[in-house]
């Protein structure tokens, strides 16, 4: 059973790898939007990894993420989710996603992840191929 209120939090320092200038989301070196939302993904993921079964895994959704203030290279990020909701059918699970810099807020949002059987999963995608 999933438990409603499990966290994760995750932090990563800012490097130039990580700025909007070097994915090609912006031209600046900040701390880049499409990072913040895949360190929220990760911890989403590992908040709920615990409670899958063997074969398991998790796919994000959705993402409803706000990216409200600029993080310089150097500064450290952290991130945390919480499990909010489980579906009636236990197959989607909410996440409340925040992210903060060493100076207060800069990005919070939801984001939804679904329950797959990777190899279904991958099967699926692989036949795409075909």
């Amino acid at each position: 059973m999933i438990l409603i209120g499990t966290k994760c939090r995750l932090e990563e320092t800012v490097t130039e790898e990580l700025t909007a200038a070097a994915v090609g989301s912006g031209l600046l070196s900040v701390f880049g939007t499409p990072f913040m939302l895949a360190l929220m993904e990760n911890a989403a993921q590992t908040a709920l990894q615990s409670f899958l079964e063997e074969g398991q895994g998790s796919v994000g959704t959705h993402l409803d993420v706000s990216h409200t203030a600029p993080t310089p290279v150097g500064m450290k990020v952290t991130v945390e989710a919480e499990i909010v909701s489980v579906s009636e059918n236990g197959k989607m699970v909410d996440f409340r996603v925040t992210a903060w810099d060493e100076k207060g807020p800069i990005g919070e949002g939801t984001h939804t992840r679904a329950i797959i059987n990777n190899e279904r999963f991958l099967s699926k995608c692989n036949a795409k191929l075909a």
